[in-house]
């Protein structure tokens, strides 16, 4: 494919469109693979795949492997659930849940996210879902962003409580925040003091790529 010869030198733009909720998306071809953009970063496939992939190293692919049930909060073009499916070759059961139905769309067309046997995908708000939702988890990933912004609820007591009686003991927190200031910085450690020793721990990370941090929480009980 020309195209994505091509994008080895330069990266070539195969889609743009605007969406109500997540405004402007690419998809691109970038040093010979696709990548879905937001405006000013990447949604999918590109930096984004390397933060996350870092966290599941963390966690481990062998306990991984061992988890029935895993919950992906913002799907995006679905690279964390490529990740799973295809390196750490998990086969237990994915939902993922994304609030734009248009991002799920590119995901299916560019990058097949509909051909994943073990993933149901929920178009709904993460938050309502988190609410209602009966399902008890090993695992849940947290990747939410409108291009470079983070929805206020993510970081409430609230939100942050029922994530907690979601997990199944032994389960895992795995949250992809950005940030970009001093005030995000503090933002990031008023959220990991939610979390009581007694019942969390939390793992440290080392700073992802530029912008992104990491936030890694066991449940102990």
């Amino acid at each position: 494919m020309i195209k994505r010869l091509l994008s080895y030198f330069i990266p070539v733009n195969v889609h743009k469109s605007r969406s109500p909720v997540s405004r402007q998306l690419e998809v691109t071809w970038n040093n010979g693979k696709l990548v879905l953009d937001s405006r000013n970063t990447n949604y999918s496939y590109g930096s984004l795949q390397r933060v996350l992939r870092k966290g599941l190293l963390k966690i481990g692919f062998d306990k991984i492997l061992k988890m029935n049930n895993i919950l992906v909060l913002g799907v995006g073009g679905g690279s964390v659930i490529k990740t799973l499916v295809d390196e750490v070759k998990y086969l237990g059961k994915i939902w993922g849940i994304d609030v734009d139905p248009h991002v799920i769309e590119l995901a299916d067309k560019y990058f097949n996210l509909s051909d994943i046997p073990n993933l149901t995908v929920v178009v709904e708000d993460a938050f309502e879902y988190v609410l209602k939702t009966k399902n008890r988890y090993e695992l849940i990933i947290v990747d939410i962003f409108c291009d470079t912004q983070m929805p206020a609820f993510l970081f409430e007591s609230f939100f942050t409580n029922r994530l907690g009686l979601l997990l199944q003991p032994g389960g895992f927190l795995l949250f992809n925040t950005m940030t970009l200031s001093r005030e995000d910085d503090e933002r990031n450690e008023d959220y990991k003091k939610q979390f009581d020793a007694t019942h969390f721990k939390l793992i440290e990370m080392q700073k992802m790529e530029r912008h992104n941090e990491l936030i890694l929480i066991k449940k102990l009980t």
